[in-house]
């Protein structure tokens, strides 16, 4: 599996610029400029530093209090597929939604993490019907497959079998390398196998 590669831009994919905000209104991320380039990123950093916050700013699923983030014109992927309104959803009905907002999507590649990620007898079940690790999955196939320019990742291995972790790990290893798209991934630390581009640890960042 390969996430192909293109010219290396030369402005960066995605930028923030003083960017304050958290959930409920709430000030988590505090005052932030930060750009991201191509190829592999992580944000790390302790429980409540915001990790998860930042991504949703980032992708404009949490209104900002302060600042801006410069986003690619072809959008960011971004999904949450835990919430309970998407229970009744099959998993192929949620691919195909996802489709429909990314005209990059790589469907040769979603099918090649389908068979991968061991989604394929998955297809027709609705989402409450799979466990949490395959609920993710739902979500990971769509997010590498999708073509976007700027592609986050909240927590990727939480409850994967250790071959999907490897799955997920040898593509984002690949990604480190890209030269036309980027993965902004959030988790507590940065695997010893994994070699990201930029690291931005939030725990050194709070006011």
């Amino acid at each position: 599996m390969s996430s192909s590669s293109q010219t290396t831009p030369l402005t960066p994919l995605l930028r923030s610029h003083h960017l304050s905000g958290g959930p409920a209104g709430e000030t988590i991320i505090h005052d932030l400029s930060y750009a991201w380039w191509t190829g592999l990123h992580w944000v790390c950093g302790d429980e409540g530093s915001g990790k998860t916050s930042l991504l949703r700013l980032l992708a404009g699923d949490l209104p900002a209090l302060q600042g801006t983030v410069d986003r690619p014109s072809d959008g960011v992927f971004w999904t949450d597929l835990k919430g309970s309104e998407h229970d009744q959803t099959t998993v192929q009905a949620c691919w195909d939604q996802l489709k429909a907002l990314y005209p990059n999507w790589q469907h040769p590649l979603e099918q090649d993490l389908i068979e991968a990620l061991d989604m394929e007898r998955h297809r027709h079940k609705p989402l409450f019907m799979l466990s949490t690790g395959s609920r993710r999955k739902v979500m990971l196939v769509a997010a590498l497959a999708s073509g976007a320019s700027v592609t986050l990742l909240d927590q990727p291995f939480v409850s994967l079998d250790q071959v999907s972790v490897r799955v997920i790990k040898d593509f984002l290893s690949e990604a480190a390398a890209h030269t036309g798209r980027a993965w902004i991934v959030a988790d507590y630390e940065v695997p010893q196998d994994l070699k990201p581009n930029s690291v931005l640890d939030l725990s050194q960042l709070k006011p």
